[in-house]
């Protein structure tokens, strides 16, 4: 090897010199072949070794930004690279920015005798480097550094080896500046697409604000966005619970490669968590997961931590009337987002905005859709048989119930309204509705019993799209509908137990979710129930919850039946009289005493429904001003001869079977005989077992 040779610079010979000059020719084809400054050093080190003495080879660069010479290949220094770049030498320390200023060769034959770097040759002392040249790195475009190289012997250069080293560093500064140049190219390049995709991103933004109003999808679509193009693992809109903000929930997420532990509708506290502190201060935050206490004490971090997420940013959403929420991108990578603030910024003002029409948007829907709710139900009670303004009657006990309801109607208590069926339930419930502060907003009325058991829920409570097959659409609750109004719920004890402790959540908590929906809605709904079933008996039966029961029982009332107050009955009579002939332009001016006192002594088992049922059938049959109440009514069964409980009966038995036939046998709906005898259907289906009654055979 050359540099086991005792005395290099006197017994080389012209033989030498025309290896070197070969060795320079494939030099410069190992330049022209390899652009990668790696390959190519190494190949250069394994030419010239054959030919020239050296232990190190190594090319430093001056970085005129900084005023450093910078390392940029070392090949077998003396120690590591790390190790020479740890020294911290200036410029004006080193070999290689002399021959920079001085565009010259310089060889120092003895290194411990150089005083003119007396650190670098200290340090190259130390490494037990005798002798180094140095030369310039120079093309005709530009100055770029020096090239050095280091032997173990003393006058290891000689001025033909100078000469040859000086075409090499020429060769080697033509390959460097090419190099760098392909390598700024493609750096510009590189920062060009990245403008591009956030100039895009921020375009695909913008297009969201006017082509997406449905929040969470808009927001899906955004952190999708944001996740590609600033090439990070997960990015998540983090939006208040409630008006408190004690917490954040994941509304939204983006986040392909998760372990599970982080996952839409998540919430984070704003205590603790980064998100919650730039929720709180409206300041983005930079940060690196590396902070072993922060880990421990908040859980947010602890889940950070364990899906291996290293660095992070948070951007507070700002809209209109202040921070929305939180824009949360996280990365396996450390430090991944230093210079991105500004940027991200830019991207979570567009989200505000998007957020703010969406948000508006919704509000509005929501309006829209409750209005056009209410005016169904407006459109249904229209159409309802209910549409006197007033309880009619002066008997003590309907006086009872009236004293009860002015007491009850400025409280916002619960109300649990009992008595038979067709005792007028509901209208003592209006009454409670419009002596209240409510009286002005909805009164909202379900028939617990009407609605089948699968679909009471979404009835009670909405639901989302989706939430099951048929949902095509997000419906609203008659509790969403009836905030700062009444619901009524009648037919309570229909409710199934396992429907009840939802129902006994928004009694106690004045909270609750859509079907389909982990997002909890708040209802100021006062509620007032009726049932003509005995609650108690269902509760010792464990039909009924004890709880739900002790809640709705706070004030009963009881409304009487119609044959507990006779005295009301003539008044009945005269109201629907009248109130009928109006409807079929009539003129009913008297009642025969005989007809009235039929009437009051008749038990009426439907109460005042089928007391109103009969009057309007009477109604329709009457041809002139004197009211006739048909034969198969309580005026024949009065005619019977008595008030004995066994001929009541056959005659209800008589006015059922009558009615059944009128009615071609139909039990339910609109036009059917419950609906005409003021009963329900299960109630009639079971008189009719108990009595007997079938249909004829044809």
């Amino acid at each position: 090897m050359i540099n086991a040779m005792s005395s290099p610079s006197k017994i080389r010979s012209e033989h030498y010199a025309g290896d070197r000059y070969e060795a320079l020719f494939r030099v410069s084809h190992a330049i022209s072949a390899h652009r990668d400054p790696k390959k190519l050093f190494s190949v250069l080190a394994g030419e010239l070794r054959n030919v020239i003495d050296f232990r190190f080879l190594s090319v430093l660069l001056y970085d005129e930004k900084t005023h450093t010479m910078r390392p940029y290949v070392l090949d077998n220094v003396v120690g590591e690279l790390e190790e020479f770049a740890l020294q911290g030498f200036t410029p004006e320390e080193t070999m290689s920015w002399w021959v920079y200023q001085h565009q010259q060769p310089l060889v120092v034959p003895v290194v411990n005798q150089e005083t003119r770097f007396p650190r670098m040759m200290a340090f190259l002392t130390a490494k037990e480097i005798q002798s180094v040249g140095s030369f310039p790195l120079t093309t005709s475009h530009r100055r770029l550094g020096g090239l050095s190289f280091g032997s173990e012997h003393k006058d290891a250069y000689s001025e033909d080896e100078v000469s040859f080293l000086s075409l090499v560093a020429n060769q080697v500064a033509v390959a460097i500046d090419d190099a760098l140049n392909f390598q700024a190219s493609q750096q510009a390049q590189e920062a060009l697409q990245r403008e591009r995709d956030r100039l895009q991103l921020l375009l695909d933004v913008n297009n969201s604000v006017v082509s997406n109003l449905e929040l969470r999808e808009q927001l899906r679509a955004v952190s999708a966005s944001v996740r590609r193009v600033m090439q990070c693992d997960v990015v998540s809109v983090d939006l208040p619970v409630d008006a408190e903000a004690r917490q954040l929930r994941i509304y939204a997420l983006d986040f392909p490669e998760s372990k599970g532990l982080l996952k839409e509708e998540s919430l984070v506290p704003t205590g603790c968590s980064p998100a919650g502190e730039v929720f709180r201060t409206g300041v983005p935050l930079v940060l690196q997961v590396d902070d072993p206490d922060a880990v421990e004490s908040c859980q947010a971090h602890r889940i950070i931590s364990e899906e291996g997420i290293k660095s992070g940013c948070m951007i507070p959403l700002i809209g209109r009337k202040g921070v929305l929420g939180v824009l949360a991108l996280g990365s396996r990578r450390e430090h991944a987002f230093k210079d991105d603030v500004d940027f991200l910024m830019q991207v979570a003002g567009q989200v505000g905005i998007a957020m703010d029409n969406a948000l508006a948007y919704g509000q509005i829907a929501d309006l829209k859709d409750q209005l056009a709710q209410e005016k169904l139900y407006l459109e249904d009670e229209i159409r309802s048989e209910m549409n006197f303004d007033e309880i009619i009657g002066s008997s003590a006990a309907l006086r009872r119930v009236l004293q009860q309801v002015e007491t009850v109607a400025p409280t916002d208590s619960a109300v649990l309204i009992l008595g038979e069926t067709g005792t007028g339930k509901e209208l003592v419930a209006r009454a409670i509705h419009n002596l209240s502060r409510r009286k002005d907003r909805t009164f909202v009325k379900l028939n617990c019993a009407a609605i089948p058991t699968g679909l009471l829920e979404s009835e009670l409570f909405g639901h989302e799209k989706g939430a099951f097959t048929g949902a095509i659409a997000q419906r609203i609750g008659r509790f969403e509908l009836a905030n700062n109004g009444t619901a009524f719920l009648d037919e309570i004890g229909e409710i199934p137990l396992e429907l009840q402790p939802k129902l006994l959540r928004v009694l106690q908590e004045r909270e609750f979710e859509r079907l389909g929906s982990t997002r909890t809605l708040r209802t100021d709904a006062r509620l007032v129930a009726a049932t003509n079933r005995d609650l108690s008996a269902m509760v010792d039966e464990q039909k009924f919850r004890s709880d739900l029961f002790y809640r709705l029982n706070v004030f009963p009332v009881r409304v009487p039946s119609l044959r507990e107050r006779p005295e009301d009955i003539p008044l009945l009579v005269r109201h629907f009289a009248q109130q009928n002939a109006r409807r079929s332009n009539k003129a009913i001016e008297t009642i025969p005493t005989e007809t009235m006192n039929s009437l009051v002594q008749y038990h009426w088992p439907g109460n005042v429904r089928e007391l109103q049922n009969v009057i309007e059938r009477a109604v329709i049959l009457s041809t002139g001003p004197v009211l006739k109440v048909p034969l198969s009514d309580p005026k024949a069964r009065k005619a019977a001869g008595s008030t004995n409980h066994d001929t009541l009966e056959e005659a209800e038995r008589k006015h059922i079977t009558t009615v059944l036939g009128e009615s071609s046998w139909v039990v339910g709906g609109p036009s059917g005989a419950a609906a005409r005898l003021g009963m329900n259907r299960s109630t009639l289906q079971f008189r009719m077992k108990k009595m007997g009654i079938a249909r004829p055979a044809n």
